[in-house]
């Protein structure tokens, strides 16, 4: 099969040639949300029960950093194509509703701030307005956090609305990122029933693979490779384009200096060292949950730890090429600055934040995680 034949290639070719139209849309539409659909990311964590295709966490961590690689919002919205093991503790029945259409079920919304909901007969009444609901205008299911009670023993409910029963603010206007379509949800007297709210980082009611690896740690991994993708965009434009600038002041060419060389090839170490960790503990994880083991707490730690490595290094790796690249990259119509502007974001994540390696240290000295929500 050649790049022509072969449809995950395919769909890179036109993401690359509309990159910029979903810049200035400031989210990703929904005919090529549809396009990654038809590629299987978003059953990808769907039951197979339900007719899901679930995939290995570290196949469907590579093609997120593929398509990073091409563009780091769309990296990050296809990367919720593995949130659906977050529903995993919704009643069955409600479930087989969900996915009565299919598997290919889009799951966006804004967890937080935990907004307040009022209990009634049926469920909870919502009113509030939720952030950073990224993919929201393409999704096909909504999820809002609301807080937990006595019988979640603490933890938030998400709890899921249609569309359009919530208002978007259309107010994503940053630097990096810019296609994310983050914006927030408002729910203005939204009843939800009971039955369609799940505790975040609930027991699962299905029994498959992946709904005995880690939910909450899966989220983070899928939003710590969009960083390594767009690293390696950097790196290869480093090593390719930038490589043939020849300085103003008619200094030799980026590639005959040794300061710049000496520089990719350390970004190149480590990049790849980070990539390296980072799927090494997703094997490992792995392997315990096809064993029919479950996934210990030392090894959730290293995944933990190494996805926020990953995020970091990817992040000083961009940061690193745009140092070496002189003014060429001052541009605002040179590539690095919108790379360095999303690889700063993907570090910015509470998931990925410098507490991981507080916590995940922790949990390798035999002592509880210093952040909530770990695994």
């Amino acid at each position: 099969m050649t790049a022509h034949d072969d449809p995950f290639e395919e769909m890179l070719t036109e993401l690359a040639r509309r990159r910029e139209e979903f810049r200035d849309l400031r989210h990703v539409p929904k005919d090529f949300v549809d396009r990654l659909k038809r590629l299987g990311l978003y059953r990808s964590s769907a039951p197979r029960r339900f007719g899901g295709e679930p995939m290995p966490p570290a196949d469907f961590l590579r093609r997120i950093e593929r398509i990073s690689a091409v563009d780091g919002s769309t990296g990050w919205v296809a990367s919720f194509g593995c949130a659906l093991v977050y529903l995993g503790s919704l009643p069955l029945d409600t479930q087989a509703r969900l996915y009565a259409d299919g598997p290919d079920v889009v799951l966006a919304g804004g967890l937080f701030p935990v907004q307040e909901a009022t209990p009634t007969r049926r469920g909870f009444l919502l009113n509030g307005r939720w952030k950073f609901a990224s993919g929201c205008v393409a999704a096909d299911i909504l999820v809002v956090g609301i807080p937990g009670d006595d019988s979640t023993s603490g933890k938030p409910r998400g709890a899921l609305v249609p569309p359009e029963r919530l208002r978007v603010v259309r107010d994503w206007d940053v630097v990096g990122m810019q296609a994310t379509g983050s914006f927030d949800l408002v729910a203005e007297d939204v009843e939800v029933a009971r039955e369609w709210t799940f505790i975040r980082g609930g027991a699962p009611v299905i029994d498959e693979p992946l709904y005995r690896y880690p939910a909450i740690t899966y989220s983070a991994q899928a939003l710590a490779v969009v960083s390594a993708g767009v690293a390696r965009a950097a790196l290869d434009l480093a090593e390719g384009t930038g490589a043939a600038r020849a300085g103003i002041t008619g200094a030799p060419k980026l590639a005959d200096r040794a300061y710049y060389r000496a520089g990719i090839a350390e970004a190149e170490a480590a990049l790849r060292s980070a990539r390296a960790y980072f799927y090494e503990a997703t094997g490992e994880a792995w392997q315990a949950v096809t064993d029919g083991r479950p996934v210990s707490d030392e090894q959730n730690a290293h995944l933990r730890l190494s996805a926020a490595h990953l995020a970091r290094a990817g992040a000083e790796v961009v940061a690193k090429v745009v140092s070496l690249s002189g003014t060429a990259a001052i541009h605002r119509a040179h590539p690095l600055p919108a790379l360095l502007g999303d690889v700063m974001v993907v570090q910015e994540h509470a998931f990925l934040s410098p507490a991981m390696y507080d916590a995940a240290g922790a949990v390798l000295m035999g002592r509880p995680p210093t952040v909530p929500a770990f695994r």
